[in-house]
């Protein structure tokens, strides 16, 4: 069995080695953390604000967004009426270039109810670069408690909301309105099961073939019907397509396209010709002295029948005097009364007499 000495000799390497191990381990969680540790070089800023109720040391400082230091230590200052609270920042050398003299640090939350936080911004920052010990302009923030006052309105809102809602869930459920009809009335509910019922036996009529839509649907014959004449179809189409038939003349014939190519063709020389003021109509259509003849006889034809309609001349006499109709048709009954009578006795208007000297 080993001594007592040497017990203790390996009990003493044990905890060197131990203490080693943990002291090596310390310092490779300082130095991969990178923001904080006491063998990080760090550079100090500082920045005042009204009040920080929230923030806690060892609260990230954030850079646009990224993480770049902590808050080092919060204290009240004297002398400063506005901004008592001060903030010592230590931040990662790493991104002090990205730090000018006029940016601005301000108190944020990570999210509604998150943390209070440092984050510093550069935007629109044009001053030199920050140097170790600046302090960096506040830009106060919304505290928590705003955000949460803020956020009671539409919480108010919303228990009202809820409130409504469950008065409508309420009334719903005791066969109020109309949804609670739906859903409460035993006779809706046996109208909607004997419609049911009825589409039910409609189905089935229509699956064993009754009726015309179940014929429609599993009659044969209307199958056969339609086959057949989609064959016929596709004969005649076949038919066209081969030139058969007047259609099929009419589609595939090349004299029909000669004869309606030179009868487009006449019909265009017989436009140009027209146009060029040629024959009687290109001389109807152009001649503005031949236009005038049919101007003034339109408009000698107009005077005409104007004074026709007023009863001047003989032809208007003619056409407005009531008494050359009456004389007219007292004419023709004289004449009808004088046909009869020859008829009824021919003898005594057809006798002739015969003298002799």
């Amino acid at each position: 069995m080993p001594s007592q000495q040497q017990l203790r000799w390996s009990q003493l390497k044990v905890g060197v080695t131990v203490i080693i191990a943990s002291i090596v381990l310390a310092v490779l969680i300082f130095l991969m953390s990178g923001t904080s540790g006491p063998f990080t070089r760090r550079m100090t800023f500082y920045s005042y604000f009204q009040s920080t109720q929230g923030l806690r040391v060892g609260a990230p400082v954030t850079l646009e967004g990224v993480t770049i230091g902590n808050v080092k230590r919060i204290k009240l200052v004297e002398g400063r009426q506005l901004d008592p609270v001060e903030v010592t920042m230590k931040v990662d050398p790493d991104f002090g270039f990205r730090i000018r003299k006029d940016s601005t640090a301000a108190l944020a939350t990570a999210g509604v109810l998150g943390e209070l936080f440092v984050d510093i911004s550069s935007k629109g920052a044009k001053g030199q670069q920050a140097k170790n010990g600046d302090i960096l302009v506040s830009a106060e923030a919304t505290q928590i408690e705003d955000v949460v006052k803020a956020g009671q309105g539409t919480l108010q809102n919303m228990d009202v909301l809820l409130k409504r809602m469950d008065r409508i869930l309420a009334g719903v459920e005791n066969g109020e309105g109309s949804v609670g009809k739906i859903l409460k009335d035993p006779e809706l509910y046996n109208r909607a099961n004997n419609l049911l019922s009825q589409m039910q036996d409609m189905l089935d009529s229509v699956n064993k073939g009754r009726g015309s839509i179940g014929k429609l649907l599993n009659n044969d014959e209307l199958y056969n019907k339609v086959n057949a004449s989609v064959d016929k179809l596709s004969k005649i189409v076949d038919d066209i397509n081969a030139g058969k038939g007047n259609a099929g003349k009419l589609l595939k014939d090349e004299s029909l396209y000669n004869n309606l190519n030179a009868t487009s063709a006449k019909l265009k020389s017989l436009m140009d010709d027209i146009d060029a003021g040629k024959g009687t109509l290109g001389k109807v259509a152009k001649d503005p002295e031949f236009a005038k003849k049919v101007d003034d006889t339109i408009t000698n034809l107009r005077s005409l029948t104007e004074k026709m309609d007023s009863a001047q001349g003989s032809v208007g006499k003619m056409f407005n005097d009531p008494s050359l109709y009456n004389n007219a048709d007292q004419m023709l009954v004289e004449t009808r009364n004088l046909v009869k009578a020859i008829r009824e006795n021919p003898k005594k208007y057809l006798t002739i007499h015969f003298k002799l000297f």
